[in-house]
């Protein structure tokens, strides 16, 4: 089953998001793809506060979830809608928010992000928790490929979400790490997830100079179970995509046992 990852630079307004989103699902799904993994806020990202609270959207209501819906099921594919805005209990703030439409463009999980980033150097500032309302729940789905977890950008700081999931194959991480904090730790933790849980990693980033002069580090990244990178893109838009071999995980997990080795 071949997996892709979706790198993009979005900006402020949805529409020529949702635009070139399609474009890049259509891209994976000519070149085989079976799942397709968006990245975190590819519906609007650089917009004001304001702007992105007006782009909330209900559960199972709004273009942008119709768009996810309709994409995947026009192609045939497992879709992760990477992240976007939906109400949450509090009006003043938002859920940031990981679908999985299956083929048939059905919605059959719904992850909020728990972990909400925070980060001060100089004139680099960032603190989601000021409208972002965390979610509290660990969620996985079934997919053909096995278990999949499900998590969203600074989430992968916190080993011991991946470890509630319990035995996974596959975890999809959907990011906009900054270039400060991509630079020193992005691929270190993401080929630490791999190789602790034994699993495929899927990481589809944000990668660019945003238009609002915000930069992400994208770096979007297949990785396997052994912790081997098989695909990469440094910056800009594009699909990468890697074979997922169920073979060499079992191969991998039956010459070292470490999953079955636990004891915490």
């Amino acid at each position: 089953m071949k997996l892709a990852a979706l790198q993009m630079i979005s900006g402020p307004t949805v529409t020529p998001n949702l635009d070139t989103a399609a474009r890049l699902i259509s891209q994976a799904a000519a070149a085989g793809a079976q799942l397709a993994v968006l990245p975190e806020y590819f519906p609007l990202i650089g917009a004001s506060d304001a702007e992105r609270l007006a782009a909330r959207e209900v559960i199972n209501h709004g273009p942008i979830q119709d768009f996810l819906s309709a994409m995947a099921r026009q192609h045939g594919l497992w879709l992760v809608g990477g992240s976007l805005p939906l109400v949450s209990n509090n009006p003043a703030k938002m859920r940031n928010t990981c679908l999985v439409f299956n083929p048939q463009g059905e919605r059959v999980a719904r992850y909020d992000k728990i972990h909400l980033f925070g980060f001060h150097k100089g004139d680099e500032h960032y603190d989601e928790a000021a409208t972002i309302e965390a979610g509290d729940e660990v969620v996985t789905c079934d997919t053909p490929l096995g278990r999949m977890g499900l998590s969203i950008c600074y989430d992968l700081r916190f080993a011991e979400l991946y470890r509630h999931m319990g035995e996974i194959n596959l975890i999809v991480i959907p990011a906009a790490f900054t270039e400060t904090t991509g630079r020193a730790h992005w691929e270190i933790l993401l080929r630490t997830r791999a190789i602790e849980n034994q699993c495929y990693v899927v990481a589809a980033a944000q990668g660019g100079r945003h238009p609002n002069g915000r930069m992400t580090h994208g770096n979007s990244m297949i990785i396997d179970p052994w912790g081997e990178i098989l695909a990469r893109m440094d910056k800009g838009e594009g699909v990468i995509m890697a074979d997922f071999d169920p073979q060499r995980l079992a191969d991998i997990r039956t010459r070292l046992p470490a999953l079955q080795h636990r004891i915490l």
